[in-house]
C-alpha cells in the first residue's frame, strides 16, 4: 500500500508524523508504528481500504452530518456551528440554564453553517432541535481564579493580594495512630495548622482511587481511577469513633496495636503491610456500621454517586476475588463476561457478592467524608482557596476507570513521554488516556465526569502535564517509548470546559507546564486563566538566573516538585548523586561533570539571591543543611506569581525528594515520611522563620 493514504488518515485522526526532539533534531513517526497506533484508536489502516473506510469514519464525526451531543463556547460571542443538511431552514429553541429562551431558525444553505445567537451567561444551555438536543456548553473567558477566591467575602484588594501555600505529600504525614502512612484526619490537622501560619492553601498529593486488592501498587500517579478516591487516606478511628476501633484492632488480634506502632515508627512507608492491616480493620468496621441502624448519610452518597460508584465498587471486589483465586487481576484479561461492566455476569456477580461491593461503596463514603472533612478545615480556619488536589495525568489501562469507560479511554496505548534530557531512553508509564474521537462523539461525558471528581472536595486543581490538553505522547503497549507518537486533543473545547467547572467550583486551576512546552502555548494557558507554574531551579536562560521581577503574574512560583531534589538536595547536589548511582545521567556525562554543571548553577543562583539583596557575605558550601533556603524562599516569595507554594520538604529543610523519574525500586519512590508529627511540623525556630519570609512578601495574611 502506498503510504501516502496512510499519512492522509494518521492526519486526519490528529497524529503528529513529524515532531522535534528535546535537542532540536527533527523527526519522523515510522509507517508500522502509524499503524500500530491508528488501530489503537480504532481506526484500522493495513490495506488503503481500510485508510478508506477510517477516513469515512472521522468525516462523518466531524463533517457535520449529525449534530454532536456537545458543543463550546465562549459567553457573549456567536456560536459557529457545522449544519447537517437536513436542519437547513428548521426551526431551533436555546433553553438557557437559568430558564430563559431563545428561538429562531436555520439558515436554508447548510455549506456555510449556522450561527447562534451569543449567550452572554456562562453553563450548560440546551439546543433543541428537529434532529435532536446538544448541549451547549457556554464557558466564561477564564478559570476562577486567585483573586476570586480573595474576592469572596473580603474586604482585601483582592486584585493586588498574591498568596502562598504549603505543598505536600499526603501519604507523608504523621501523627500519633495513624498506622504507618498519612491520612485524611492528619490533613485536616495540617491545614488547620497552616492557615494560622499564613497560608491561604494546601496542595496535595493525588488521592485517587488505587487498587485495594492489589497493596504493592502505591504510586500515586499509576490509579486505578481518577473518579474516586484512595480508601487507604481513611482514618479507622473516624469512621465510627475510637470505641469501636478499640473492638476491631481487638477481634483482629492481640498483636495488632503493636503492629501498628511498629509500622509508624518506620522513616519509609511499607506500602503493603501498613495498607493490608488498615484495609483488614476498615471491613472489620463497616460489619459494625451494618449492624447500626442508621444508614441515611450512605444511602444518600450511593444514590449521588450513582451507576460510576457501582462500577467502581464492582471492579473493586471482583479484581480481589481474581487476585484471591490466583488469577490474572487485569481486566482486559477477565472472561469475557465479566469484561462488560453492563453484562450479566458482572450483575451476577454484584448480587451474589454484595457484601464485598457494598464494602468498597462504604470506603468511599468514608473517603469522601475525610478529604470533604479537609476542605471544611481549611475554609473554617480563614484559608480563601484550601485544599489543591492533584489531577494525574491518566490512569493504569488496567484498572476500574479503564473498564467501567471503555468506549472513552483507548485500550492498547501507554501514555508516556520521547526521550529528553532527564529520562534519555524516554517514558512509557502504563496509564491509559481518553481517545479525542470518543471523547467529541460522546458528549465529553467521561471527561466531565473526571474534572468534577476533582473538584469536589477543595479549591484549586493541579493539572498534572497540562501539555496533555493539547498533544499526549502514546506508546503502543510492549513498544519502546521511541516508537511513540504524538497525538492532538480538541484544546479549545477542553480549556472551556476546565473554566466552566472551574466557575461552578470556584476552584482554581494549575497546570504543570515545566519541561518542553510548544512555543505560545503558556500564553494559550494564561489567556484561558490557568496558572502555569514557574520553579526556581529552571528560571534561567544559561547566562543568569531571571530576576523575581521577570517572573510572570500568569504562573505560580515554587522552589521545587516532587519529580526534582528539594533545595537543600539541590544545593548540595544529592539528586546527582543518586543519578550517577543509578545510570541515570544524560549519555556520555559522568558525576564530576554533572557536579561541577552544578557548581555553575549554585554560583549564578548566588549572585542572583545577592543582587536582591538576600544573601550577603561567601557563598556557604555545597552541603545540605548549608543551603540558602530562607533567601530562596524570599526570592520566590517576591515573583508577582499570584500563589507561592512552599514544598513542605524546603520548609523543613530536608535533603531527599519524593520520587525520582525513571525508577521504581531502585529509589525509595512515594515512602518518605516527614520527620515530626503535624502537630509539631511547624513549629521548630527555623521552620517558622522560613514561614515568616512567605508572609513578609505576601500580602495575604490569613487568619494570624
Amino acid at each position: 500500500m502506498n503510504d501516502a493514504k496512510l499519512f492522509q488518515l494518521a492526519d486526519a485522526a490528529g497524529l503528529m508524523r513529524d515532531w522535534t526532539s528535546f535537542n532540536g533534531e527533527p523527526r519522523q513517526v515510522a509507517p508500522d508504528a502509524l499503524r500500530t497506533i491508528l488501530d489503537a484508536l480504532g481506526l484500522p489502516s493495513a490495506t488503503a481500504q481500510d485508510c478508506d473506510h477510517s477516513l469515512a469514519q472521522l468525516a462523518a464525526l466531524e463533517g457535520g452530518a449529525a449534530m454532536p451531543p456537545l458543543v463550546t463556547g465562549l459567553a457573549g460571542q456567536a456560536l459557529q456551528l457545522k449544519l447537517p443538511a437536513s436542519l437547513a431552514d428548521t426551526a431551533y429553541s436555546i433553553e438557557r440554564e437559568d430558564g430563559g429562551r431563545i428561538d429562531g431558525r436555520f439558515p436554508a444553505d447548510p455549506a456555510a453553517g449556522a450561527t447562534l445567537p451569543a449567550i452572554d451567561a456562562p453553563g450548560y444551555h440546551l439546543l433543541r432541535t428537529a434532529q435532536g438536543d446538544t448541549r451547549l456548553a457556554v464557558a466564561p473567558p477564564g478559570c476562577f481564579g486567585v483573586t476570586d477566591a480573595l474576592a469572596a467575602g473580603r474586604d482585601t484588594d483582592a486584585q493586588a493580594a498574591r498568596v502562598w501555600g504549603l505543598g505536600v505529600q499526603l501519604y507523608s504525614l504523621r501523627r500519633p495512630g495513624d498506622g504507618g502512612f498519612g491520612d485524611y484526619t492528619a490533613l485536616q490537622q495540617l491545614v488547620r495548622t497552616a492557615a494560622g501560619h499564613g497560608a491561604a492553601a494546601v496542595a496535595i498529593s493525588p488521592v485517587h482511587a488505587m487498587f485495594s486488592a492489589d497493596v504493592h501498587r502505591f504510586s500515586p500517579y499509576g490509579p486505578s481511577s481518577r473518579l474516586f478516591l484512595n480508601v487507604l487516606h481513611v482514618d479507622p478511628a473516624a469512621v465510627l469513633g475510637q470505641q469501636a476501633l478499640a473492638e476491631a484492632m481487638a477481634e483482629e488480634g492481640d498483636d495488632v496495636a503493636a503492629k501498628l506502632a511498629s509500622l509508624e515508627q518506620l522513616a519509609l512507608i511499607d506500602w503493603p503491610a501498613a495498607a493490608a492491616l488498615r484495609l483488614k480493620l476498615l471491613r472489620r468496621l463497616y460489619g459494625k456500621f451494618l449492624q447500626q441502624g442508621d444508614r441515611s448519610d450512605f444511602e444518600a452518597f450511593r444514590a449521588r454517586e450513582g451507576s460510576a460508584l457501582r462500577d467502581h465498587a464492582c471492579f473493586e471486589a471482583i479484581h480481589a476475588w481474581r487476585l484471591a483465586q490466583g488469577e490474572d487481576g487485569d481486566w482486559r484479561h477477565w472472561p469475557e463476561g465479566l469484561r462488560d461492566p453492563r453484562g450479566a455476569q458482572v450483575e451476577r456477580f454484584a448480587r451474589d457478592y454484595a457484601d464485598d461491593v457494598g464494602f468498597h461503596e462504604f470506603l468511599q463514603w468514608q473517603a469522601a467524608r475525610g478529604l470533604g472533612g479537609a476542605q471544611q478545615a481549611a475554609r473554617d480556619a480563614g484559608m480563601p482557596i484550601g485544599l489543591i488536589a492533584d489531577l494525574a495525568v491518566g490512569a493504569d489501562s488496567s484498572g476500574s476507570q479503564a473498564w467501567s469507560r471503555q468506549a472513552e479511554i483507548i485500550n492498547g496505548l501507554s501514555v508516556g513521554a520521547p526521550p529528553d534530557q532527564l529520562n534519555t531512553r524516554g517514558q512509557s508509564w502504563g496509564i491509559g488516556a481518553f481517545s479525542p474521537q470518543a471523547m467529541k462523539a460522546r458528549g465529553f461525558g467521561a471527561y466531565l465526569e473526571m474534572l468534577r471528581a476533582t473538584f469536589a472536595h477543595g479549591g484549586g486543581a493541579r493539572i498534572d502535564h497540562v501539555l496533555g490538553l493539547a498533544r499526549l505522547w502514546l506508546v503502543p503497549h510492549g513498544a519502546s517509548p521511541e516508537e511513540g507518537a504524538y497525538l492532538r486533543y480538541p484544546l479549545d473545547d477542553l480549556l472551556r470546559l476546565i473554566a466552566l467547572e472551574s466557575w461552578r467550583h470556584r476552584a482554581i486551576v494549575i497546570g504543570e507546564d515545566l519541561g518542553t512546552v510548544p512555543k505560545g502555548f503558556d500564553t494559550t494557558l494564561a489567556q484561558a486563566g490557568l496558572l502555569g507554574i514557574r520553579l526556581l531551579h529552571f528560571q534561567q536562560d544559561g547566562h543568569r538566573f531571571f530576576k523575581p521581577s521577570e517572573y510572570p503574574v500568569s504562573a505560580i512560583a515554587t522552589t521545587t516538585t516532587h519529580d526534582l531534589p528539594t533545595f537543600a538536595g539541590w544545593w548540595e547536589g544529592r539528586d546527582i548523586d543518586w543519578r550517577a548511582r543509578l545510570n541515570l545521567l544524560e549519555p556520555g556525562q559522568t558525576g564530576a561533570d554533572a557536579h561541577d554543571g552544578r557548581a555553575q548553577e549554585r554560583r549564578k543562583l548566588w549572585q542572583a539571591l545577592d543582587a536582591e539583596g538576600l544573601v550577603q557575605g561567601p557563598m556557604p558550601p555545597p552541603a545540605a543543611d548549608q543551603a540558602p533556603i530562607e533567601a530562596a524562599l524570599a526570592f520566590v516569595a517576591a515573583t508577582p506569581a499570584p500563589l507561592a507554594v512552599l514544598p513542605v520538604e524546603d520548609a523543613l529543610g530536608l535533603a531527599e525528594q519524593p520520587n525520582l523519574p525513571g525508577t521504581i525500586d531502585e529509589h525509595p519512590n512515594w515512602r518518605r515520611r516527614l520527620p515530626q508529627p503535624v502537630g509539631d511540623l511547624l513549629d521548630a525556630p527555623a521552620v517558622r522563620a522560613r514561614l515568616a519570609v512567605m508572609n513578609k512578601q505576601r500580602n495575604f495574611q490569613g487568619e494570624q
